[in-house]
């Protein structure tokens, strides 16, 4: 397999960087641990590179790769993933929901899912402080703030990734401790500290989540009309 940098150069001229529909390619493809990144990609009748796969470990899924998927060509995407995946494997694929159909041909996914990304629009963003917030390290040193009661988290965001240009944030929030704008103190503290290091924040959600979208939306978070595929599946013989 060739040098993983040498990889990553030949698909930068795929990828626009301060766009967010290629906010998690970029992130994923040019800037996970070397360690623990491999990279494939594709190329046309040029030589020029025209579709990736991503197989990352992630602190989030310690025993699950993450895949990453971006082809325009359905017929690179199948290629691409019988190249990378392992048959019997399961992963954890995100890619774009015109590739649905040729992702199935080689992964069993049992949920998919299509998921909204959200960037923080900030003439919406009212910032505001709550003392119950309490910022601790999270994993792979990437911060989260948490709300505690009864010395249990009841509330907590934080930062999934993070490039030069972008971060992508979560939150969660105990069903025990909802309607109380906790989940809302902690993405705003979060939100907060993202922009202060100079980077966009970007929340993405499943389409069906009613309540998550509301949350975003509340904080400043706008529909960039950008949708990911994903979901749980098994690489098939």
């Amino acid at each position: 397999m060739a040098d993983l940098e040498d990889l990553r150069q030949k698909v930068r001229p795929m990828l626009h960087f301060a766009a967010p529909a290629d906010a998690l390619y970029v992130y994923y493809a040019l800037y996970h641990a070397p360690r623990r990144t491999r990279l494939y990609v594709h190329e046309d009748a040029t030589g020029r590179a025209d579709g990736f796969v991503a197989v990352c470990q992630t602190g989030q899924r310690l025993f699950q790769p993450t895949v990453i998927l971006r082809t325009p060509d359905a017929r690179a995407a199948t290629e691409l993933l019988r190249q990378a995946l392992v048959p019997g494997r399961p992963y954890y694929l995100i890619t774009t929901p015109d590739l649905r159909d040729a992702v199935a041909t080689v992964v069993r996914i049992e949920q998919p899912e299509i998921n909204r990304v959200y960037r923080l629009d900030l003439f919406r963003f009212q910032p505001f402080i709550n003392v119950l917030v309490v910022a601790e390290q999270g994993l792979g040193g990437l911060p989260r703030f948490v709300i505690r009661s009864r010395g249990e988290v009841v509330a907590e965001a934080g930062v999934n990734w993070r490039s030069p240009h972008f971060a992508e944030v979560f939150v969660r929030t105990m069903p025990a401790a909802q309607g109380r704008g906790w989940g809302r103190a902690v993405l705003t503290t979060c939100t907060m500290w993202v922009v202060r290091s100079a980077r966009q924040p970007l929340y993405v959600v499943n389409e069906g989540n009613r309540p998550s979208i509301a949350l975003a939306e509340a904080v400043g978070y706008v529909d960039t009309g950008v949708r990911e595929f994903a979901g749980e599946g098994v690489c098939q013989p």
